[in-house]
């Protein structure tokens, strides 16, 4: 399934992406990319973030806007866009990125650690 997938992907010339929700992420974006196929969307939730626009595809308001871009997105170099996607959302990069947030938080933390000043939780993380 998952080789069937992406054999798709990567025999598509594109990606059309014609949302009209806000898509909080967008995963078919993100594996067409990783394929190096460039994606054609429509503006909505999280698109605008995920294309880099003229780089892994383009981001349009409508219909009449997309017929004209999507001569520009079968241009793009499907080197590149695989490129980006690497850069950008490998598991990697994302892990990575993941793992500074979470020691930035501790870091910057400046109230007590969890359980501290409340007995009952303190107790229950002794060692008898």
């Amino acid at each position: 399934m998952i080789a069937a997938k992406a054999n798709s992907w990567a025999s598509a010339r594109a990606l059309l992406f014609p949302i009209d929700w806000p898509e909080p992420f967008g995963l078919a974006m993100i594996e067409a990319m990783a394929c190096g196929t460039p994606v054609l969307a429509f503006r909505n939730g999280a698109v605008a973030e995920v294309i880099d626009e003229d780089v892994t595809g383009c981001v349009v308001d409508s219909i009449e806007e997309a017929i004209p871009a999507l001569d520009r997105v079968l241009a793009l170099g499907r080197g590149l866009v695989r490129q980006r996607f690497e850069e950008r959302f490998s598991v990697t990069r994302m892990a990575d990125d993941y793992v500074s947030v979470t020691n930035s938080s501790w870091k910057s933390r400046t109230h007590a650690p969890w359980g501290a000043g409340h007995p009952g939780l303190q107790q229950s993380r002794t060692v008898q």
